[in-house]
């Protein structure tokens, strides 16, 4: 029996784990709690040897002491602000007007306005569960399909998960020792596409189901010209000439990639701000309008949000500011807007920092319980059996991350991502390095693969977001009076399940197309530091005289 604990110690420690964390206890006392069980079986056995756990004082102080920790409570403070100073719901009641009369227009707001408070607040609860009592009354209202509704707005509010300044982006790079900034440039992309491709199967079930988008009755659409026209076309206008201006601010740059879309942005929405600031004045002095309602309307509920994405994203992409002072920056501006809108308070306030402490220590616990739990899961060279088995996989790189995809997939029906990261991240990296795959595009990866754990019936927390805001029963509805039916939890997992299915391909076209994640090295020096010679130039110097002896003065 001996023999074979000794054989097979990391396996067992692994599956005891798993066992542990399914029968429900919290994760960062189990980790710990698996950690230091096995420490002593295997010093009993003499396979762990206990100078070990002298090493845990300093791995647990470098957790309390990682700078780059710091920006998960500074983006969830600033999230949580947005949330409650009616953000979203300004986002969503002026995009939703926006679309107005087109098939599905509802549901594109929602995905809309779940990739910008994705790149605003990074938290998907405060995401799910804003656009849930939000846009799921009006959307029942005008006779959407419930199973298709729920899954929209779940899903649009998993973007929070992947596009930065997504929290487990964070953790990610910190478990695989890179760069925070290089995580999120190289998630921007495959975020926004996701968000896409949630847009293109609304566009196809508002084709092929078109009674399950319906769109706003005219009666419903609102910010009207006195001639009763939408004016749209001045806010097409405006978006054309405020491109156009960020284009010719920086056409003579020297910035490439992604800095040149960042300050691009940066300067068009100075420039729209601008027109509708001076359009309002003029407005008000003179009752002449240039710009339309929809447009002037449109462009100040748009530019706080967009101009907080270029304060924190922006500044983090041109490289001046780190995600930490990015986060700072951002928790600033969120109560910067709050009480420009006047909607900040001191309740708010204290909301939104017991829930960051809470969310912050629980993080940290769990980090400290994984440290505890890799120390002697090292201790035992289970980090030599994990990278042995997943080097030795068929199909080489392709092979080890289908293998290793179908195992998060799996692992995220029963462990939230932050425990994905924590536990599994750290065994995959070694061996996704050995084998030469770029860490960041791995990261990004998993980063798509486990949003799917927000998604996934039965425990998908994304669900439980939305099934703790959704009418359960019949009710009367406050517009117009009529009795509408709740939405069932059936309902609520089915509508997931397309969306689940959008997420795999999405990480299958990340798999296939690396480029969407590695353009973040478009940035970086293309030279090859082992290639690097340095040639010192011959200096003749005259012969020294050892004969004499100095003079001195």
């Amino acid at each position: 029996m001996e023999a074979f604990l000794i054989q097979n110690m990391a396996p067992i420690m692994f599956g005891s784990l798993v066992v542990v964390l399914l029968l429900g206890y919290p994760a960062a006392f189990s980790l710990a709690f698996v950690g230091l069980f096995y420490a002593l079986i295997g010093i009993k056995l003499g396979l762990f040897q206990p100078d070990f756990l002298q090493a845990l004082p300093d791995r647990i102080y470098g957790v309390m002491s990682n700078d780059t920790l710091l920006a998960i409570p500074f983006f969830t403070f600033m999230g949580l602000v947005l949330e409650r100073s009616g953000m979203a719901e300004d986002l969503l009641d002026t995009i939703g007007q926006l679309f107005g009369t087109v098939r599905g227009g509802l549901a594109y707001a929602v995905i809309f306005v779940g990739a910008l408070l994705a790149a605003t607040t990074g938290v998907v609860a405060a995401s799910v569960i804003s656009m849930g009592l939000i846009s799921l009354p009006i959307m029942l209202r005008y006779g959407y399909d419930r199973r298709f509704a729920a899954g929209v707005i779940a899903a649009s509010g998993t973007l929070a998960q992947i596009i930065p300044p997504s929290l487990v982006l964070i953790v990610m790079a910190d478990q695989l020792g890179k760069s925070v900034g290089d995580m999120y440039e190289g998630a921007f992309v495959p975020g926004i596409t996701l968000a896409g491709m949630y847009a293109v199967y609304t566009l196809i079930m508002s084709v092929v189901f078109p009674k399950s988008t319906p769109g706003l009755p005219a009666e419903a659409v609102g910010f009207r010209e006195d001639d009763n026209s939408r004016g749209l076309w001045s806010l097409l206008f405006l978006s054309l000439a405020s491109a156009a201006f960020g284009w010719w601010m920086m056409r003579n740059s020297d910035t490439h990639g992604a800095d040149y879309v960042v300050l691009c942005m940066f300067f068009g929405i100075l420039f729209a701000f601008g027109v509708a600031v001076v359009n309002w004045i003029i407005d008000r002095l003179t009752g002449f309008r240039f710009l339309s309602r929809m447009a002037q309307q449109t462009t100040f509920v748009m530019v706080p949000p967009l101009f907080l994405i270029f304060l924190v994203l922006g500044t983090i992409f041109i490289g001046v500011a780190t995600p930490t002072e990015g986060g700072a920056m951002g928790a600033s501006g969120a109560l910067i807007l709050g009480a420009l809108k006047r909607r900040l308070s001191w309740q708010l306030i204290r909301q939104a920092t017991e829930s960051t402490a809470k969310l912050a220590s629980f993080v940290v616990f769990i980090l400290l319980g994984a440290r505890v739990f890799s120390l002697t899961f090292y201790g035992v060279s289970g980090h030599i059996w994990v990278e042995n088995l997943l080097t030795s996989l068929p199909g080489g790189q392709i092979g080890f991350l289908l293998f290793v995809n179908a195992f998060v997939f799996v692992l995220a029906f029963f462990l939230d991502f932050f425990e994905l990261a924590f536990i599994v991240i750290p065994l995959l990296g070694p061996a996704a390095e050995h084998l030469g795959i770029d860490l960041i595009w791995f990261g990004v990866i998993l980063g798509v693969n486990m949003q799917t754990s927000f998604m996934h019936p039965p425990f998908g927390f994304a669900l439980f977001y939305l099934r703790s805001v959704a009418p359960r029963e019949p009710f009367l509805d406050r517009v117009t009076g009529k009795l509408t039916q709740g939405v069932t939890t059936g309902q609520i997992y089915m509508g997931a399940i397309p969306f689940v299915l959008i997420q795999l391909l999405m990480v299958i076209t990340v798999i296939l197309v690396p480029s969407m994640v590695t353009h973040y090295k478009s940035g970086l020096s293309q030279i090859d530091p082992n290639k690097v010679q340095i040639n010192i130039p011959q200096v003749d110097l005259p012969p020294l005289d050892l004969s004499q002896p100095p003079a001195i003065k």
